[in-house]
């Protein structure tokens, strides 16, 4: 509310899930149909943008939420079992995975998960999440970077001696938290990186959602000399003809300062 405030909001829809969704696609009582449909939801929600999706814009199909972290012989087992818990709750096909060059620290984080489970409040849901997520052993960081890429994580967290060295080298990631510190969490609740992210290999091609789903990019031309034209003109008229389509050929050559001799042919 108190966004919606700041933004200058002139109406607020009590309304959530797919219905929402509809309501903003294609407008309900006193609210018209929306241009632009953002943010996150669940499966259902999802599923309605992907219906009204041509009919307005939407940021993105998201979901399940992923984290991949990756990990060192360096790093805090605890700390790495609790940001992987942090992500497994949000929803049974949310996906934890660690990808590490120490084994110990896979067999530490195992350990750690289940102890840490014992005490969660929601345990139903996030165990059956690491049930479906996995741990990679790599030999070295080079592979273990390669495998982040290739995975192209919602979340990505650098947890390693050179924390700083490896996050330049990764390439696809929706959100990148360098260093222990670096909590997704904090990501989620006001650090300033986006909560509305790429998900399921999505990274590879796009980003979150930022000021630029709210922009468009509009082209425009303006020709005032003539004469300097003539280059151009000559050329679409050729291009057009290649192509077949004598419209846009006669089209151009209207533009021509000298009468076409095509033209010429046509009124003898």
């Amino acid at each position: 509310m108190a966004a919606a405030y700041v933004a200058g909001a002139d109406g607020l829809l009590a309304i959530g899930g797919a219905q929402a969704i509809a309501a903003l696609a294609y407008g309900v009582g006193g609210v018209p149909p929306c241009d632009v449909i953002v943010g996150p939801g669940n499966m259902w929600v999802t599923a309605a943008k992907s219906l009204v999706a041509g009919v307005c814009a939407i940021d993105m199909l998201a979901g399940p939420s992923e984290v991949l972290v990756i990990a060192d012989a360096t790093a805090n087992a605890k700390v790495i079992a609790a940001d992987l818990l942090a992500q497994a709750e949000h929803d049974t096909e949310a996906r934890p995975i660690l990808v590490s060059t120490d084994e110990q620290l896979i067999t530490d984080v195992n350990a750690e998960l289940q102890e840490q489970l014992a005490i969660l409040p929601t345990a139903p849901v996030a165990r059956e999440a690491v049930k479906k997520g996995f741990a990679v052993l790599t030999s070295n960081v080079d592979e273990a970077i390669a495998i982040s890429d290739r995975v192209g994580p919602e979340h990505l967290e650098i947890q390693t001696a050179d924390h700083d060295a490896v996050a330049r080298r990764c390439s696809n990631y929706g959100g990148l938290f360098v260093g222990q510190i670096a909590a997704e969490v904090l990501g989620d609740y006001g650090a300033g990186p986006n909560h509305v992210l790429p998900t399921g290999g999505t990274s590879k091609y796009s980003g979150g959602l930022s000021v630029f789903n709210f922009i468009r990019i509009r082209t425009w031309m303006r020709i005032d000399d003539a004469a300097s034209s003539q280059g151009l003109v000559e050329d679409s008229v050729q291009l057009a003809r290649l192509e077949g389509l004598e419209g846009h050929a006669r089209a151009a050559e209207c533009r021509l300062l000298d009468e076409p001799a095509s033209k010429k042919a046509r009124t003898m």
